[in-house]
């Protein structure tokens, strides 16, 4: 039988178990607040510079990805104030072009990696994957884990996995993406988050947005309880992107307050915060424009993702 990993037995043996309702009744008072409009227009452009812009299709093309990096950097080209969003997200195959269309910025180019979105496939692939990534330029890797060894209780072969992967990333930051809609139980998504953590996550993300549900709010508190515990323990800050499902300006500010709450104001930035949600940066520059002129714009002003 394989030894297992130092600190890894202690975690299973004492993740802590959720109590479902008494999460689910904390997150709808995070949605009770109600925020000034001062606090809005500064929360707001605090969403728009957490927002990792996304194309994962099997019907990306050089065109589509070029136009996404032009939409990355020129959203604030109306309203000089405005922050650039902090990332673009795409498929190892459209690094290099990402990375070339967003020279001379700030804006950060991730790629999914190790058989996105299944996690279905050998080592040797998902090392592959992440080393193509990395060596196109790749500033970030989002992996999934293997869900299918947590779900059998193989929790030394997913800490060892995203150990190896986190090797290969060298000096990129690593998102280890949970799939909690495929977890089924607050239990288990705490206990994957505590995993992650311990074999070396920079972030823990929740979904790859292509199962459904994808970020709740339940699963992202218990996400940053973990985080929480583990800074309280370490001292060291994890970051945490919820992804899919976050559409609109007023559900991102409660997440905002949720953040602020549960870890603290450190948190409230791009290095440890971030948005899985294209559309949600149309609806964000639609409610600025609303809060500085007074008038909302029809959506067909703003790009399609």
């Amino acid at each position: 039988m394989k030894t297992m990993v130092p600190n890894l037995k202690n975690i299973i043996n004492h993740s802590p178990s959720i109590d479902k309702v008494g999460v689910e009744e904390r997150c709808a008072r995070f949605q009770s607040r109600s925020i000034k409009n001062e606090s809005k227009w500064e929360g707001l452009k605090m969403v728009l510079s957490m927002i990792d812009l996304t194309t994962l299709e099997g019907k990306d093309t050089p065109g589509k990805v070029k136009q996404m990096c032009y939409k990355a950097h020129h959203l604030n080209d109306n309203m000089s104030d405005l922050p650039n969003v902090a990332a673009v997200c795409v498929y190892p195959s459209m690094v290099k072009l990402a990375k070339k269309e967003l020279i001379g910025t700030n804006i950060k180019v991730a790629s999914v990696s190790t058989a996105f979105p299944s996690g279905q496939a050998p080592l040797s692939v998902k090392l592959s994957d992440t080393k193509f990534a990395v060596d196109n330029g790749a500033d970030e890797i989002d992996m999934v884990i293997s869900r299918g060894e947590f779900l059998s209780g193989d929790y030394n072969f997913v800490h060892d996995e995203i150990a190896t992967i986190k090797e290969a990333c060298g000096h990129a930051r690593l998102k280890v993406i949970l799939e909690t809609g495929e977890l089924s139980t607050l239990d288990n998504v705490r206990l994957a988050s505590d995993i992650a953590i311990l074999a070396g996550a920079d972030f823990i993300k929740t979904s790859t947005g292509k199962i459904s549900p994808a970020a709740t709010m339940p699963v992202t508190y218990t996400m940053l309880q973990a985080i929480r515990d583990h800074y309280v323990a370490t001292g060291k800050m994890i970051g945490m992107k919820p992804a899919g499902g976050i559409s609109n300006s007023k559900l991102a500010l409660h997440y905002l307050v949720m953040v602020k709450e549960t870890v603290g104001d450190e948190w409230l930035n791009n290095t440890y915060f971030r948005f899985g949600a294209s559309s949600l940066a149309n609806d964000v520059l639609m409610q600025i424009q609303k809060a500085k002129t007074g008038i909302y714009s029809s959506a067909d002003y703003f790009s399609i993702d």
